[in-house]
This record gives structure tokens, sequence and C-alpha cells, in this order.
């Protein structure tokens, strides 16, 4: 893979289109000598979560590429500011000041976990900056400066757990919920205990386990799981388990013989990018939650994929959720400015409402007034070759409820 630059480029081998329906030119129309307009990526490049992050780095900075071989934005081109917050959350408060005050960027593209993100977020509130997020989230926040392109907890968790729920899924009666040991997972599990307990599950049915930021010991945790699972009812696995912490976890689930027609494991944060490293084939029918995968077949996703292929150039390299919504995010950024005729974020803010893609999950997907996207739901189960077989969908997109009605607190707030 290449090493992208920190100033992207545009090279006319990319014509891969940015809106839906537009066809990109022959030759890319000459850009104008006016000051770029620049692009924040702030994604971890090295730590506990680069597995993760790696990828959509290189993402935003295809689409800043795509972007110029289309003749820029406003006839400006196009310029990316990489930097690395090394999963290191204070230092991603600190990359975020740099981007916005020294660096002047008109957007940013990053964070993945719930804690980066909280760290970053007085930053972009203060200085009034503006932030893609990409991932899917505990809900529970709402912010002017955030728009939230990844799925809330109605649009991924709580579908995953009906599905395990019901016949199709095994009709499991215990759930184990294994975590890493942070906002995110600690927040949607709180969630899921209340659905659960609105579905007749008792606590005694709940095992609850959580783990630092790049654990790798789990033995003794999945034979736990195994002894839960021992008591005489179906059980199933639900991990909001993150980075590469999931690569000894999948290996151990592999190594006790955890199958998935005995023990289904649901991931929320697992996808094509991390299944990479493991050999998927003891893992074959465990499950994963999300919004797009990259085995949909939609014309959307037909360009994605030959887009992502012409730009990284290595045949490994896959496409999954996360980078789908970072797609989805810049293509509504850059509708939203040429809207606006301009990058002033009270503008780009106010013209990103209602706008649409049509997305690589085959549906199309909007942006609402809660900074949240209606987004399709989808459960795939794990192939040996580390893609997905698509064995659950809603039939259309659903709006995410980023204030969950299983929050006692969230009880008298409008929605």
């Amino acid at each position: 893979m290449r090493e992208p630059s920190h100033s992207v480029t545009r090279r006319g081998l990319l014509a891969a289109p940015l809106a839906a329906g537009l066809t990109a030119p022959l030759a890319a129309p000459a850009l104008g000598q006016q000051a770029p307009i620049r692009v924040g990526v702030l994604h971890s490049l090295s730590g506990t979560m680069a597995i993760s992050e790696t990828a959509l780095r290189d993402t935003v900075l295809m689409m800043v590429e795509a972007q110029n071989a289309q003749g820029g934005l406003l006839g400006r081109r196009l310029e990316a500011v990489v930097v690395d917050p090394a999963s290191n959350w204070p230092l991603f408060a600190e990359k975020a000041r740099e981007l916005l005050q020294l660096s002047r960027v008109d957007v940013t593209f990053g964070c993945w976990t719930s804690v980066s993100r909280k760290s970053v977020l007085p930053v972009f509130e203060e200085l009034n900056g503006l932030l893609f997020y990409p991932v899917q989230y505990e809900g529970e926040e709402e912010s002017r400066n955030i728009f939230y392109t990844g799925a809330a907890p109605n649009q991924q968790a709580i579908p995953a757990v009906e599905y395990l729920l019901g016949a199709d899924g095994g009709e499991a009666k215990r759930i184990a919920l294994l975590g890493t040991d942070y906002v995110y997972p600690r927040t949607t599990n709180r969630i899921l205990r209340g659905f659960l307990n609105s579905k007749g599950i008792a606590d005694a049915d709940i095992l609850e386990e959580y783990t630092p930021f790049g654990h790798s010991d789990w033995q003794g945790i999945v034979a736990r799981v195994k002894r839960f699972a021992g008591e005489g009812k179906k059980t199933a696995i639900v991990s909001t388990i993150n980075g590469d912490a999931n690569v000894p976890f999948y290996r151990e689930l592999g190594n006790q013989g955890i199958r998935a027609e005995d023990i289904p494991c649901v991931a929320f944060s697992v996808g094509e990018e991390e299944l990479a490293g493991i050999d998927t084939r003891p893992l074959v029918g465990h499950l994963a939650a999300w919004n797009y995968f990259m085995s949909v077949q939609s014309p959307a996703n037909t360009e994605f994929l030959t887009m992502w292929r012409n730009y990284i150039r290595n045949p490994r390299r896959v496409t999954n959720d996360p980078m789908e919504a970072t797609l989805i995010g810049f293509k509504m950024w850059a509708q939203a400015v040429t809207a606006a005729r301009g990058t002033g974020v009270d503008a780009v803010r106010e013209a990103l409402y209602g706008q649409k893609v049509a997305a690589p999950s085959g549906y199309e997907v909007e942006m609402h007034r809660n900074h949240h996207l209606s987004k399709p739901v989808m459960i795939g189960e794990i192939r040996a070759d580390g893609q997905f077989d698509i064995v659950s969908r809603t039939p259309t997109a659903i709006v995410a409820e980023n204030w969950s009605p299983f929050i006692p607190e969230n009880a008298n707030r409008r929605r």
C-alpha cells in the first residue's frame, strides 16, 4: 500500500463519481488559484485502535482525491491535513485544537471510540468546528458541531439482540455482554440490559464483563461464558470489544470450540477490516450487526468497491461499515458546501439537514436535524473468507433514536 501524503493531489486515474447519478469527466477540470479547502483527518494511525482507524484515514484521502479529480469544490482544491492521535484520548483533544486553530481546517473527519469523540467534543464546540463521526455509538448525545454518520443503538444494538432472541437467531434466553471498558460498551450494555429486561430476560441471565483496551488474555473470560452457557439455557454473546483486542478474543473462541450453532456471538465493532488478520474458519456463522457489508449487491456498492480498489491498489484491502459512513459523510458535506456556496460552518450545518445520498448499502440515507442519519440495519454471518452473508436486513432505512427509551432519564425527553 502507498503511504498517503498529508496534502493530497489528484490523479487522473481515479474517476469515481462522488454523487449518485453523476459521471466523472474524462479529464479533470482545472482548479482555481484560490486558497484550498482544508479537510482534517483525526484518526489513530498507531496504538490499539490503528487496526480499525487507518482504513478511515485512507477513505478520507480517497474522497479528497476523487473530489479534486472532479474540479474540487466551488473551484477550490481540497487539501487533507492528517494527524495521528495515536489511540491516546487526551491527545485527540490536542490534535483537534491543532487542526482547528493552527491548520484552520474547514471540516474534520475523525474519531472511532466514544471516549475520543467525547474528548474532542468541547474543542469543536468552543471553536465552532465541524466534525463528522463515522462509527456506531451508544447515543445519549447531540451536538450542533458533530454529525453522526454511524449507527445509534436502535440502528444496530437493539435489532441485533432482537435477532438473537428470535427464532432466526436461535431464541437465546441468556446473554453474555462482553465489552471494552469505556463509555460506548458500558452505555450500550446499560441500554441492552433495559431492553432485555423488557423482553423478560432477568438480570440473573445476563453476564457482563469488561476488559481494558488491547486486552489479550481471553482464556478465563471465554471459559466463564462456556460455564454460563452450560447451565441449561440457550446463550448468545454480544460483543462491544474494540480495536486489536478482537484478534485474540476471536482466536480464543476458536481455541475453546465455541461454535456459532452452540453459542452465537454478534459483534458491533468487528467488520471486514478486523477479520482480515484472523483465521475465520472456526468463526463461520458468528454474527456482526452493521448498516453495510462489503458483500452488499448494489450499483452504489459496485461503484464504491471500484473506487476503493483503484485508489488503494491492494486486492487484500477490504471495505467496511465505518468506511461507508465516512464516504456518506463526505458526500453530504460536499453537497452542503455546494448548496451553501461556501465552507462557513453555520451555513454548511444548515445546508446539511435533509441531504440525501444513495449509499453503498443500497438504501437512500438522509441527514436529520438531530444530526443523525436514517440507516438500514443488517445482520451478517461470518464466512470462511472473512466476508459476511447477509441473513437479515430491514426493508427501509431506520431513523436514529439518539436518546434511548431504555435509559430512564430520557423518559421526559422530547424526541
